[in-house]
């Protein structure tokens, strides 16, 4: 059964990077490059994270105006944050599919790039395509990181306001907001932590494109 099952995963695996050689290969076969499709999911990446934190800054003002507005129907308290919740957790997993497409580009694109330096007959064009394949890798090390760091940073915010959910689902009572009230200032600070991790990201997605096209020059 194990056996089985290993094989049904290498076989899905292995069916999963064919199609993504396939898109890679017919892509390039129409003039558009690895590095082109790179820029192209940095920057969805990009506006993905941009959406993650104007989400989330929503989430918040949704948070407080529920304990700080008194005159509110309780359930109606409830399913707006409930709706903000659901929002931002659907924000937060297309942050992790945008930069899990950049990591699988990169690597395609770093592995031919390797293959190709081994086809030059010229010493000095190969050393220079060497080091620039290097300080290429260098920055995107730096950028998957404030990438992920961002990433990761969404995840407390989000426990916090499931928390939140989950409590006011089942204590719709005036009793409920008050102990809420003890609970905004550490969301405040997750949220403030992930805004500051998010622009970071979104400074290094825009100094990598920026390098990838003054290679071009």
């Amino acid at each position: 059964m194990l056996l089985s099952r290993w094989f049904f995963i290498s076989f899905l695996l292995l069916a999963l990077t064919g199609c993504q050689s396939a898109y890679y290969g017919a892509m390039e076969r129409v003039g558009v490059h690895k590095r082109d499709i790179m820029v192209d999911r940095v920057e969805s990446a990009q506006d993905a994270q941009t959406d993650a934190k104007e989400q989330f800054e929503s989430a918040l003002a949704q948070f407080r105006s529920i304990i700080q507005i008194k005159d509110q129907d309780l359930a109606t308290r409830y399913d707006k944050l409930n709706s903000e919740y659901e929002d931002s957790k659907a924000a937060a997993e297309s942050v992790t599919d945008r930069i899990d497409a950049v990591e699988d580009v990169s690597e395609a694109l770093f592995d031919e790039w390797e293959d190709e330096i081994e086809l030059y007959s010229s010493a000095n064009l190969k050393r220079q395509s060497t080091a620039k394949l290097s300080q290429t890798r260098r920055q995107y090390q730096a950028l998957i990181k404030a990438m992920r760091s961002a990433e990761s940073s969404m995840e407390p915010v989000l426990r916090a306001f499931q928390d939140q959910v989950l409590f006011l689902k089942h204590n719709l009572n005036a009793r409920a907001i008050d102990s809420l009230q003890g609970e905004l200032g550490s969301i405040e600070t997750d949220v403030a932590q992930l805004i500051r991790e998010m622009e970071r990201s979104i400074a290094e997605s825009e100094a990598f494109i920026s390098s990838l096209q003054n290679q071009d020059q």
